[in-house]
């Protein structure tokens, strides 16, 4: 894939973690993207690598919750999305560690209304996974739906394991 200047990151970190690698994008002033792999495979794969502090702090609290040491995050992040991308967004990121909800709540949460589809459209877009919690989400029923990838499902029931969440298997 041909990059743009536009799709360059100013800072990028990859790190290992029990999911898989996991990239962190930031501007410099806060973190715009996090990518968890993917087929072996990372957008930004072939860039070099570019840190701050901002994005070490990132790395930090990412591996404090990796090892059950943090369960919110309070590195500065930065959503960009349509108003109603940023409502589900900003919905998701008050369940809190542990917890589930469903599509349908979620959306009644973010926009007081159900549009179970639109809702799990608006979670996939998520571009800060893990950090704006995105694998909380699960259907109706409790069942572990898509996630980030494709073995994204193994994923998100590995970090609801994780945190202890109770979800149907």
């Amino acid at each position: 894939m041909t990059q743009t200047l536009l799709d360059i990151p100013e800072y990028l970190a990859v790190v290992s973690t029990p999911i898989g690698r996991i990239e962190l994008v930031s501007d410099g002033e806060s973190l715009t993207g996090i990518a968890i792999e993917d087929d072996g495979a990372l957008p930004h794969d072939d860039l070099p690598r570019r840190t701050t502090g901002l994005i070490d702090e990132a790395v930090a609290q990412l591996g404090e919750y990796f090892v059950g040491d943090r369960t919110q995050f309070s590195v500065p992040f930065t959503l960009t999305g349509t108003a109603f991308q940023l409502a589900v967004w900003n919905a998701l990121d008050l369940v809190p560690f542990g917890a589930v909800v469903s599509y349908a709540s979620l959306g009644y949460t973010a926009v007081g209304s159900r549009g179970g589809r639109a809702i799990g459209r608006a979670v996939a877009a998520n571009p800060l996974p893990i950090i704006v919690p995105s694998h909380r989400v699960v259907s109706s029923t409790g069942r572990i739906t898509g996630f980030s990838g494709s073995n994204g499902r193994d994923i998100k029931a590995w970090l609801l394991d994780h945190e202890g969440a109770d979800y149907a298997a």
